[in-house]
């Protein structure tokens, strides 16, 4: 069997059409053993939320996709939802779409001494973020970011 990642790629390549063709975007995609079973996570979002039938339609059409191409060789759950209000920051596409709302940054090494930022995201180029704190604003570069994921704003 091929490593999860392996196949986490190939699933991304034959849902993200399907989630395209709803209108929806593909958030993420999450593949890794759970007890017996294993886990496939799928993250879909839209301007102003995802319903119940988003997750819905979405899940029959990539079970029977999946089924078809024969793409995973275990028994596993498939799990379709929203990324929630804390959803995971990923693609610069992420960065540009909430511009302004409050995130967290963790860096994978130490950017101007530290590896934790939480702020509000500024400018977004293709090389890095900005990300405006109390204390100043940071440019981190999207290859120095471990996670990042939005922060509720109070």
């Amino acid at each position: 069997m091929a490593d999860s990642q392996a196949i986490t790629q190939r699933i991304m390549g034959l849902v993200e059409p399907i989630v395209r063709e709803e209108l929806l975007d593909l958030v993420d995609v999450e593949f890794h053993a759970s007890g017996k079973r294993w886990l496939l996570r799928i993250y879909i979002d839209k301007e102003g939320g995802v319903t119940i039938g988003d997750c819905e339609r979405i899940s029959r059409e990539v079970e029977r996709t999946l089924d078809v191409e024969e793409a995973i060789d275990h028994p596993y759950t498939l799990e379709v939802s929203s990324p929630g209000l804390t959803r995971s920051l990923k693609k610069k596409t992420d960065f540009e779409r909430y511009t302004g709302k409050r995130a967290k940054i963790i860096t994978t090494s130490p950017h101007e001494g530290r590896n934790d930022f939480s702020g509000q995201i500024g400018s977004v180029t293709d090389e890095d973020v900005e990300i405006r704190e109390k204390m100043g604003t940071y440019r981190i570069p999207f290859c120095a970011i471990k996670k990042a994921h939005l922060e509720l704003d109070f």
